[in-house]
């Protein structure tokens, strides 16, 4: 009778599990980039690229003999921080841009990650003036746990979206027991560009159980309007999930990668139904530190695990970001083990080959015990040809690197000059 009653159960489920799938919109294409024409973020013969180790600013001395001896100052990369809050530890901090054309910023603060005084922070960047605004507290825990009326033991990971309808929404990570393992998403909408936030909501990624569901990388849009949120798990599996949202619910979820190896995807959009996600690797000691690659050739929808991008990845995150003329940018720790040295590398259109641009922080040097941390990068670009990149410094600040066009121009030329030598040299 028990197993009777089991299978009645099971069939159930499986039927309104089908009813459910079955009404779902849909699947949209990825809304296309600006530029025209399928970018592939692997090489041409579609293997993983590979790094060129040494910074372009290395090579280009090679061709600074051939140029005219009249120069042009190019803008440097203009380093700051953002506002001190006080709190001994901060981490994770992300990026959305306002209408006005300044920056928001978002970020936890407390005594340690965890830890029950852990809040989301935020200030703006103003572009006129160079500077920060006074940091507010968006939410504490407290907060989080009223408004969602349950117990809510720690924050985390703060990551902003625009909708389709101008307004900002916020994911936060939120833990009502154990650690992040057994986390889940909560959501905040505001409608006057971050000033103000609605009333916390949870997320539901999941009818059964709604747990380990975590987010640190950028949304995406559809052509539809909808956002897709990538995701990661921790608990059993360490993987990543494409979350398709419409307002403030999930409305479907498809898994990027499998097993224990791979969380924290970052999506570089090639066109409205091609796209590739890089991750964090976690996998074991004895399997390669390399950054997993998947990729998806049906809008999100389904992906498939491809060869590894072959850049060293010491269990930290990568941050991705697409200029508007086709070229590829990632902040990242190129050591397979510890987070004491980030780099940019940059990668053209159609190109096998990412190279390191700009080497940021390097403790390499120092003893272990006094190397710092720099990790969770998250770049935003204002205008499709600057960046903006935020990111961990020592667990003690946040770092904010400015890079101008003008100087990302004049990277990418001196990446196509070093490329035409190279190519040069091999015939």
């Amino acid at each position: 009778m028990s197993r009777l009653i089991a299978f009645c159960f099971l069939l159930l489920a499986a039927v309104l599990g089908f009813l459910h799938i079955d009404s779902r919109p849909i699947w949209a294409p990825f809304s296309e980039p600006s530029w025209k024409g399928s970018l592939v973020s692997e090489g041409e013969d579609g293997q993983a690229s590979s790094l060129i180790p040494e910074p372009i600013a290395q090579a280009a001395k090679a061709t600074n003999a051939t140029k005219a001896s009249t120069s042009v100052t190019i803008p440097q990369p203009k380093l700051d921080w953002l506002p001190s809050t006080q709190a001994p530890s901060v981490h994770a901090a992300s990026l959305v841009a306002l209408k006005d054309g300044s920056i928001r910023a978002f970020w936890f603060a407390g005594s340690r990650e965890g830890a029950p005084d852990v809040v989301i922070n935020s200030a703006v960047f103003d572009p006129k003036t160079a500077s920060w605004s006074d940091p507010t507290v968006v939410i504490d825990r407290v907060g989080m746990e009223t408004g969602l009326s349950r117990y809510i033991a720690k924050l985390g990971n703060p990551v902003p979206a625009r909708l389709a309808d101008g307004r900002l929404q916020l994911f936060v990570v939120t833990v009502s027991m154990g650690g992040w393992a057994g986390s889940s998403i909560s959501s905040m909408i505001s409608d006057d560009e971050g000033k103000n936030w609605g009333r916390p909501q949870r997320f539901i990624t999941s009818p059964f159980i709604n747990l380990s569901t975590l987010v640190k990388s950028p949304a995406l849009t559809f052509a539809d309007g909808r956002l897709g949120l990538p995701a990661y798990h921790e608990w059993i599996g360490r993987f990543g999930e494409l979350i398709r949202i419409e307002g403030s619910s999930a409305i479907d979820k498809r898994r990027m990668s499998s097993g224990r190896g791979s969380i924290q995807p970052a999506i570089f959009i090639d066109d409205g139904q091609k796209a590739s996600a890089f991750f964090r690797q976690t996998r074991s000691s004895s399997e390669a530190k390399k950054i997993p690659v998947s990729i998806t050739t049906n809008a999100g929808q389904s992906w498939q695990v491809a060869d590894d991008l072959n850049i060293a990845n010491p269990n930290s995150a990568v941050a991705a970001l697409s200029l508007k003329n086709g070229t590829r940018i990632m902040v990242l720790n190129n050591i397979e083990a510890g987070r004491h040295r980030l780099v940019m590398v940059m990668k053209q259109s159609g190109s096998s080959e990412w190279t390191v641009v700009q080497v940021l922080e390097d403790d390499e040097a120092l003893s272990n015990e006094r190397r710092r941390e720099f990790s969770y990068p998250f770049l935003l670009s204002a205008d499709g040809s600057d960046a903006h990149l935020v990111y961990t410094w020592d667990r003690k600040k946040i770092r904010h690197v400015y890079f101008p066009a003008a100087w990302l121009k004049q990277a990418q030329t001196e990446l196509h000059q070093q490329t035409f030598i190279d190519s040069e040299g091999a015939h």
